[in-house]
């Protein structure tokens, strides 16, 4: 295997990952205003991912900066083609983080409800512009031969993109409801479990409906054939595994299926998209590759080097934060955010 296809690797698993955490907090942010009835269970509700947002977020970061790195063009063309969707995702990421650290410095309920809200607007715009941008990576966009991207952002906005940023804004949303589930005690928590039940018939629904139709409108079938393999239907088969635990009210298996479903959902795609980084509708040949869009043999080289001392390192330590902030917040505990 070269190094090439070790570091698409590395960002597939960067963006998965960042799929997976962040995904549950613009989940909890969306259902903020909606599952807490007072300023006590609105704080008791961001609590849940005050420790941990801000360091979900660095994989995001890192997924850039590996793409920056490993393979400059694609950063280029996807950052300037994509450059409006990007701003706005930005925008959104940024209000949320300011609504986040600022609700909390003033005790006036409009203060308050003002940040709450805008802590929902910056946790919905970016899985949906996330949705939007995977799907017309999968898709193709028009990418000339010089590695270009010659279209604008209606370009972006096609039916078959759309229903991905549908998708994934309902299943962030499920996994935010399954996760809330995991730290909250009643009332709060009654009404985690009848969010994700309302919630998992429209994720399960415009989930298949994401892959069904990325099935014939991408060459998916052309690449994978009449059996997407093991992966793609794990993902369905966790979707469904979620629902029955819902019914249950087992969140933690809730959780980790919503999680699972995400999780091999994003392998999917950077399957179907592999050895591709951005597909050309223009002519094939114009496409993005890991190997005309990388960096040079020895950049690669030295990255790996470095990610195989640090990376372990950062994963423990974000380990080690979510064991510390385990237990579930409770109206006695001390809230922070």
């Amino acid at each position: 295997m070269d190094l090439n296809t070790v570091w698409f690797i590395l960002i597939a698993a960067l963006f998965a990952g960042y799929f997976f955490l962040e995904g549950f907090d613009y989940g909890v942010g969306i259902l903020l205003p909606f599952l807490g009835k007072d300023e006590e269970e609105r704080g008791m509700i961001i609590a849940t991912i005050g420790p941990h947002w801000d360091a979900n977020e660095v994989w995001l970061i890192t997924a850039g900066g590996a793409m920056f790195a490993a393979f400059p063009s694609w950063y280029a063309t996807m950052f300037s083609g994509f450059y409006l969707a990007l701003l706005l995702m930005l925008v959104a990421l940024i209000l949320r983080g300011i609504a986040i650290e600022f609700r909390n410095k003033d005790i006036r309920p409009k203060w308050r409800s003002t940040w709450d809200w805008l802590i929902f607007v910056g946790s919905l715009v970016p899985p949906l512009l996330w949705g939007v941008a995977m799907g017309n990576l999968l898709l193709g966009t028009p990418i000339n031969a010089d590695m270009t991207y010659i279209g604008d952002f209606w370009n972006l906005l096609n039916p078959y993109a759309l229903i991905c940023g549908l998708a994934f804004l309902v299943i962030f949303t499920l996994h935010g409801a399954a996760f809330l589930s995991l730290k909250l005690e009643e009332p709060i928590l009654d009404r985690a479990f009848t969010a994700a039940r309302r919630i998992w018939p429209a994720a399960l629904i415009v989930g298949f409906l994401a892959f069904g139709v990325g099935y014939f409108v991408t060459d998916m079938y052309e690449r994978l054939g009449v059996n997407p393999g093991l992966v793609p239907i794990s993902a369905g088969a966790a979707m469904l595994a979620a629902g029955w635990f819902i019914r249950k009210k087992q969140g933690g298996w809730a959780f980790v299926m919503s999680g699972i479903c995400i999780t091999f959902s994003a392998i999917t795609f950077f399957v179907g998209l592999f050895p591709r980084l951005m597909v050309s509708n223009l002519s094939p040949e114009w496409s993005l590759t890991i190997h005309n869009a990388s960096s040079s043999p020895y950049t690669l080289k030295v990255m790996t080097i470095i990610t195989a001392i640090f990376l372990p390192l950062v994963l423990l330590y974000q380990g080690w934060s979510y064991y510390v902030f385990r237990a579930r917040v409770t109206r006695e505990s001390k809230l922070e955010y």
